[in-house]
């Protein structure tokens, strides 16, 4: 097992720690996935819950980050971007990042390495064509990776944002990985999509805004990474707005707080001693061809 020193992770000079604003932009995305069946019936009150994000929840969003002066990191999926043809151009209009979020949000035990290939291509290819763009990095759908997708990520020199290895930037394989957390992700407490398809009725914001301030508050102090991961049909919502807004209050602060794009954390990773210091193989795991327990007769 690979031992790591205790050894500050090292941020810009006269940062002590990091906070990213990132948006998963689904919106229709994982509905369309979902229903590639001919035989899915084609309701659409799920649909409209999706498409409250392009039409105003994610306009919201933006304009709060425009409050606060904050550049966030947008992942898009590519058949998002090609629906609603106004995002990308918004996005880049207005200073922020975009990045890669698979095609159709597809999830990754439902496709083969191929058709992840193709997806990432095409993909690349609607961003170059609405904006003449080539993101720096990726997320995958779900946060599932294969070594596969690390290889074709290490190809195309692009970072990734999908695992949770460390709560400050590492190196997995040869791919800089700027790390996720559930914990700090709105689909886990707000996710309703109604129809009889949910176990529990969406969280109020209250507590856990107080775990996220919680969750920061040690981070900012250990010298780590507080990733945000929000959607544009979940947190565009106008509660959960003034719910983030708290949070920015918060956040921006706080003395020491670098906040940053998900690719300037990324490329501050990869120039700095931190790349060879926080670095591990990639480690996909085995089949058991034979469990034995207990003493050996």
């Amino acid at each position: 097992m690979t031992q790591f020193s205790r050894t500050p992770y090292e941020w810009p000079t006269g940062k002590t720690s990091a906070f990213c604003f990132t948006v998963d932009v689904d919106a229709e995305s994982p509905l369309l996935w979902n229903m590639k069946s001919e035989t899915t019936a084609r309701v659409i009150g799920q649909m409209e819950q999706r498409l409250f994000g392009p039409r105003v929840g994610i306009w919201r969003i933006l304009d709060l980050l425009d409050r606060f002066g904050i550049k966030g990191s947008f992942f898009v999926p590519g058949v998002v971007a090609k629906n609603h043809p106004d995002l990308l151009p918004a996005f880049v209009e207005r200073g922020h990042e975009i990045g890669l979020h698979g095609y159709f949000h597809e999830i990754v035990s439902q496709v083969s390495d191929e058709e992840f290939t193709g997806a990432l291509e095409a993909s690349l290819e609607v961003f170059r064509a609405q904006v003449g763009i080539v993101p720096k990095g990726f997320r995958s759908p779900a946060w599932e990776m294969t070594p596969h997708m690390l290889s074709e990520l290490t190809r195309r020199g692009l970072y990734d944002s999908s695992l949770s290895g460390f709560d400050h930037p590492y190196t997995i394989g040869d791919v800089t990985e700027v790390p996720v957390q559930w914990a700090i992700d709105d689909a886990v407490y707000f996710k309703f999509v109604g129809g009889g398809a949910d176990s529990w009725p969406p969280s109020a914001t209250g507590p856990i805004l107080d775990s996220w301030v919680d969750e920061w508050s040690m981070l900012h102090k250990e010298g780590g990474l507080l990733m945000l991961t929000i959607h544009d049909w979940i947190s565009g919502r106008a509660h959960r707005i003034l719910m983030l807004e708290r949070l920015l209050e918060r956040v921006t602060t706080e003395q020491g707080a670098w906040i940053a794009t998900v690719g300037e954390v990324a490329a501050h990773h990869g120039a700095s001693a931190n790349a060879e210091r926080y670095k591990v193989p990639v480690r996909a795991p085995e089949l058991i061809a034979e469990a034995r327990f207990g003493r050996e007769r």
